[in-house]
Parts: structure tokens; C-alpha cells; sequence
């Protein structure tokens, strides 16, 4: 059974969508039980990084999202879910991200000639091996849409990068926790053989 964590960030039905064509069973819960239970389980969103910290906190979230990685659960973060497992945020001074992976969010840079927020298709680059990208070449294009991008502190945990305006840290993989700042979901067939080569890694 695929978790898919939901704490109100939107984004959540294409992902189940994309889950359950895969031929998953996947359940959108916020039950701490049932995420506990998961084989895997995703953390997707779109929205301000203040915001949702919020709500994972209403929701009693945080101590089980920490729970599910200290199992060893693998667990994704889409788009503002990869945002939240990081130290903190400039989009939102002062509040705490998830700070189980070491880095910060910072504010893309304004460059003549590219809108923010950057919403389009971008080709990757990998500087490290990384389990999602098993089998899709480099070059591979996927979906952003985002104003605000990730410097991760450990060079070795970025699996993909890609250049807009700036050079993005665009997926992080360390032990069993793996996150996209682009949206695999909405990123066609690539996409789709992202998702399906994070469902069938194991514990």
C-alpha cells in the first residue's frame, strides 16, 4: 500500500492518479496508523512552505513523517514535499522545515528574459547515481513549476540538476528518502518510470 500524505497542499489527486496506474493501491490519508503501515509513502504539495509546515503540525504530521524514515519506509517528496524535508525556507523566515535533510530553500534569482515562477519543461543532469533515474537517459525532460529551489548542503545526495536562472538541486536521494522539486506525476512516460522505479524500491 502507497501513503500519500494529505495536509490540505493540493496536488495530491494526479499523484494518487498517477499511483493507482502503476497498478498500486494507494490511500490519501492523514491517519498516523495507516501511514505507519505503508510500504511507501509520498509527501507531494504546492503551496507556501509557512503554510503547510503549519498544517503537518496541526495534523500531528511531523513526528510521523520522522517516524516512517527512522523505519526506513521509502519515502518521496514532490515539488513543495521535497521543500519541507530541508532545514528552512527564504520564502518563509523564521519557521522550520522537516530538517531531515540538510539544506535550504532559496528564491530564484530574477533573470531578464525568464518568468517566475518557472512553470515549464526542463532536461536533468545527474552528478550522482540515483535509484529514480534508473534506466532514463540523461537529457530527460520533466514538469516544474516553482519560484523558489533547493541548495542542498551535501553535493553526494543530488541526483539530478537542472539550470533555470540558477543551477537547481532538482532531486535528492540519501538512504531511503528521495524527493523531486519537479513533478513526476505530470511529467509523462519519464515521470511515469520515476515513480514506478521509487514503488519498487524496498525497505
Amino acid at each position: 500500500m502507497v501513503a500519500i500524505i494529505d495536509y490540505d497542499a493540493g496536488n495530491i489527486k494526479s499523484v494518487e492518479k498517477a499511483v493507482t496506474a502503476l497498478g498500486e493501491n494507494a490511500v490519501v490519508t492523514r491517519n498516523g496508523e495507516e501511514i505507519m503501515r505503508a510500504d511507501h509513502v509520498i509527501l507531494p504539495g504546492v503551496g507556501a512552505f509557512g503554510d503547510a509546515m503549519e498544517k503537518l503540525h496541526k495534523y500531528g504530521l511531523v513526528q510521523i513523517i520522522r517516524q516512517v524514515v527512522d523505519k526506513g519506509t521509502p519515502f518521496l517528496g514532490i515539488c513543495l514535499g521535497l521543500q519541507l524535508l530541508f532545514e528552512s525556507s527564504d520564502e518563509c523566515a523564521g519557521i522550520d522545515g522537516l530538517g531531515i535533510l540538510h539544506g535550504r530553500i532559496v528564491k530564484l534569482p530574477e533573470e531578464q528574459g525568464l518568468k517566475i515562477p518557472h512553470i515549464g519543461w526542463n532536461s536533468l543532469k545527474y552528478p550522482n547515481s540515483g535509484r529514480l533515474f534508473a534506466g532514463i537517459p540523461e537529457e530527460a525532460y520533466v514538469y516544474f513549476v516553482h519560484s523558489y529551489y533547493l541548495q542542498a548542503k551535501e553535493p553526494e545526495i543530488v541526483t539530478a540538476t537542472t539550470e533555470y536562472a540558477a543551477l537547481i538541486h532538482a532531486s535528492v536521494e540519501k538512504d531511503n528518502v528521495f524527493a523531486c522539486q519537479f513533478h513526476p506525476e505530470k511529467s509523462s512516460e519519464v515521470g511515469m518510470k520515476i515513480l514506478q522505479n521509487f514503488l519498487s524500491i524496498s525497505e
